[in-house]
């Protein structure tokens, strides 16, 4: 398995080069088999990737490009003004992520695909060479099983959608790289460089990649150093490196925690490990399913590992070691402590199985821990094939496997077996490794397509950006007034987040982060929701539109609504606090301060001129006035709840109310007098502000001399907001601050809570580096003509250093 000698150095890149072309191709191939964007006809933006991250990196472009309606504090376009460093944190703080803005930002879909390639790639080359930095061996099997650990089941059909959890698969062999360098007592400061990124970039898939880095990094120290003050030494160095790069990153993470704390409560499904024919069918190619860890990772791969408790040229203690890592890893997914501890202990808010790419990882480093010490033999091949086969036969009798996984899977086994070896004849060495490439290419394209096809036919979809998108935006733009006075992209929606993606400063907004205060403000004044709660929808209302400010309004047909709206902050005449009760009429009132909608003359009739208005958030049916259209009201408790509806204008008896299915439990309809709205309207703006200032974190209003009662700010009140020096009060879910007849400023600032504690602890990590280094430079560890990369590795057995005392694996 010899090859031409060229440098280390030289080599690992080579290796690098080649797993990430290998993974590219193979990941283009499997969606271009699918047709789906940008190969074809089908949507690609699945579920949370098209309903919420292409539009979080469309304000990403906005923000690169100075477009954007507020900073990295505040986002004034979503939510009617909410947080956006959590949400920058958890999805677009990837140094990957500002790569969209490259691109025109109508091919937002196509840059975020870009980006997720590109992340694959990375993982690919980061993973070959860690290979090749652990053990010495063939560089283009480097290659090939970094490839086949970027193109494993869990990052070509689960992180593909979720691109931020990409940032994970690549963190995992960077954070394995850094207790490569504390093995060796090298670069410190790179270290504690690296972990800061990783868990920057994504602190949710960078804390599984650090407790796999760990169970690696334990490993490698058993085997390779001697003596418990040496490996003390290792383990102390690398979690120096560790907690100081993640105090590095404190400023994003902290306001990201207490965000999470706040957030309102997602899904959580209950623990349920799964039968173990299911889990391992889950290692073929071709099956998907969404509550089972996707494992496939490529047989030629499976093959050595496999084989790795027969490979006699591997030292007995090495083979127990990384067999029984890999099994031990492979249990933690079937017992619910674990699990637990796996995703932060939380259960996973949707797909179950996050930390699989760790398990894929080490599978792949257990495999290169054999194939560095030789291509295993042929019993030690037979012996890997037979497990394979037992894999095979238990696994056909899942529902999972398919036809072509089945017959992927044992075509693939027979030829990488004879493939490896093949490789124990130095003529036969390329065209096997050729092969080996191949079934990789074969069977992970075959995953992904697979994938995409499970995906489109259990998940929402939702179109790239074509005409209906910029029709939109265009319209948006031409009726902004942004801060005079709010547009709202308007209802039905196309994706949950549409005023990021396509403009204005509306109320929609769908994040992990959705605050609780936000959605219950919402659901109290009769907005509808799916996601269970954290996908809140506009509410096509113009009692809340004169609330909230919103002077535009999108229509269905693509024209704008407009009205004579209050500025973004008013005044309240003094009197008891207001709560919300159960009607979303009555509260709509409470926030407006005054009476505005009447009861229906007999049930479910309005009187004639007035405009009617259903509230019933759990029925899923159409719903109209005798006399009018049909209306789609859209519920599923508990995962989605219904909008208030507007119905039309009523003509009196003759406009009942119509159930086209049977009448819900709870429903009330109400009755709007526009001409009592118009006049609470004028009477707000008397009192209002004469004047307001916006800045991308803060409000500035002037208001009439002697205002007394409560001044309001049609932002939610959720927590970082304050006003003329002091936190800032709410008022029925609004910010709002007491006026005693002697304010005439009103000067309210955001800052993400955690912020300024974070920015502390990064300090003081920082400092913390400085001193190290420092300590580091002057002790001589700073200083080496060697370097910490392939070409500096510990010698063989039987060779040790003096000073390190260092034994090979």
């Amino acid at each position: 398995m010899s090859t031409p000698h060229r440098s280390p150095r030289r080599t690992s890149l080579l290796g690098s080069a080649l797993g990430a072309l290998v993974a590219t191709v193979a990941v283009c191939a499997g969606d271009a088999v699918a047709r789906v964007f940008p190969y074809g006809p089908r949507h690609r933006g699945v579920n949370d990737l098209g309903n919420q991250f292409v539009p979080f990196h469309a304000r990403l472009w906005d923000l690169l490009h100075g477009r954007a309606e507020g900073g990295l504090l505040l986002n004034w376009q979503s939510g009617y003004g909410t947080s956006f460093l959590p949400d920058f944190g958890t999805y677009l703080s990837s140094p990957f992520a500002v790569l969209v803005g490259l691109f025109p930002r109508q091919d937002v879909d196509l840059a975020v695909y870009a980006v997720i390639v590109l992340r694959t790639a990375a993982a690919a080359a980061a993973m070959a060479w860690l290979l090749r930095t652990q053990r010495r061996g063939p560089w283009w099997a480097a290659g090939l099983l970094g490839a086949s650990y970027a193109l494993c089941g869990w990052s070509v059909i689960e992180a593909s959608y979720n691109p931020m959890w990409l940032d994970g698969l690549i963190a995992f062999p960077l954070l394995c790289l850094t207790g490569e360098w504390a093995l060796r007592s090298r670069r410190p400061a790179a270290a504690v460089v690296v972990v800061a990124v990783c868990w920057t970039a994504n602190f949710y898939t960078a804390y599984m990649a650090t407790l796999g880095a760990l169970l690696v990094l334990l490993v490698r120290v058993v085997l390779v150093r001697e003596g418990v003050k040496n490996r003390l030494r290792v383990r102390a160095r690398a979690a120096s490196a560790t907690v100081l790069g993640v105090a590095l990153s404190a400023p994003v993470l902290l306001p990201l925690f207490l965000s999470s704390k706040g957030a309102y409560p997602g899904w959580f499904k209950p623990f349920q490990p799964v039968p173990a024919p299911d889990l391992l069918a889950r290692l073929l190619p071709a099956t998907y399913s969404f509550s089972s860890p996707a494992l496939f990772i490529g047989t030629g791969t499976l093959l050595l590992v496999a084989a790795l408790p027969f490979h006699r040229a591997v030292a007995g203690r090495t083979r127990l070691y990384w067999a029984g890592l890999v099994l031990l890893v492979l249990l933690s997914f079937q017992w619910r402590a674990t699990h637990l501890a796996w995703h932060l202990f939380a259960t996973p808010n949707g797909s179950p199985y996050r930390q699989t790419f760790v398990l894929a990882g080490t599978v792949v480093i257990a495999a290169w821990a054999g194939l560095s010490a030789g291509v295993p033999g042929p019993r030690a091949l037979a012996g890997g094939a037979g497990v394979m086969a037992a894999v095979l036969l238990a696994a056909s009798g899942s529902a999972l496997a398919t036809a072509w996984g089945l017959a992927l899977f044992g075509g693939g086994l027979a030829l990488s077996g004879a493939a490896w070896w093949a490789l124990r004849r130095p003529r036969l060495v390329f065209p096997a490794a050729g092969a080996l490439v191949l079934v990789l290419l074969a069977q992970a394209a075959a995953t992904t397509a697979y994938g995409e096809k499970g995906k489109l036919a259990g998940l929402d979809d939702y179109p790239p950006w074509g005409p209906a998108h910029t029709a939109r935006a265009e319209a948006l733009a031409g009726a902004g007034g942004w801060p005079a006075y709010r547009t709202d992209a308007g209802r039905p929606a196309l994706t949950g987040n549409d005023p990021i993606l396509l403009g204005g400063e509306g109320g929609a907004y769908y994040s992990s982060h959705t605050p609780d205060l936000f959605t219950r403000t919402m659901a109290a004044l009769g907005a509808g929701w799916t996601s269970r709660g954290r996908n809140v929808q506009s509410l096509d209302n113009p009692v809340t539109d004169a609330v909230f400010a919103v002077g535009a309004r999108l229509r269905p047909d693509g024209t704008v609504a407009r009205a004579e709206v209050p500025p973004l902050v008013t005044t309240r005449p003094p009197g008891p606090e207001p709560v919300f009760g159960a009607s979303p009429f009555a509260n709509q009132e409470l926030l407006l301060g005054a009476r505005v909608y009447e009861d229906p003359l007999a049930p479910g009739v309005c009187r004639a001129g007035t405009e009617a208005f259903l509230w019933a958030p759990e029925y899923n049916a159409t719903a109209r006035l005798a006399d009018g259209p049909a209306f789609r009201l859209n519920a599923n408790p508990p995962r989605n709840r219904a909008a208030m509806q507007p119905m039309g204008v009523s003509h009196g008896p003759a406009s009942g109310l119509v159930f086209d299915a049977g009448a819900p439990a709870h429903w009330q309809l109400s009755c709007l007098d526009r001409s009592l709205l118009t006049g609470a309207v004028t009477r707000l703006r008397a009192t209002a502000a004469v004047s307001v200032e916006v800045s991308s974190s803060s409000v500035r209003a002037t208001l009439p001399p002697g205002s007394r009662g409560t001044a309001v700010l049609s932002v939610p009140a959720v927590a970082g907001w304050t006003c003329n020096g002091s936190p800032a009060a709410g008022r029925l879910g609004l910010v709002a601050v007491p006026l005693d007849g002697r304010t005439t400023t009103l000067s309210c600032a955001f800052r993400p809570p955690g912020l300024l504690a974070g920015a502390a602890v990064a300090g003081t990590a920082l400092a913390a580096l400085a001193v190290l280094l420092r300590t580091s430079w002057r002790g001589g560890g700073g200083r080496s003509g060697r370097t910490a990369g392939p070409a500096n590795r510990p010698p063989r057995a039987g060779v040790p250093r003096r000073r390190d005392r260092v034994r090979a694996l």
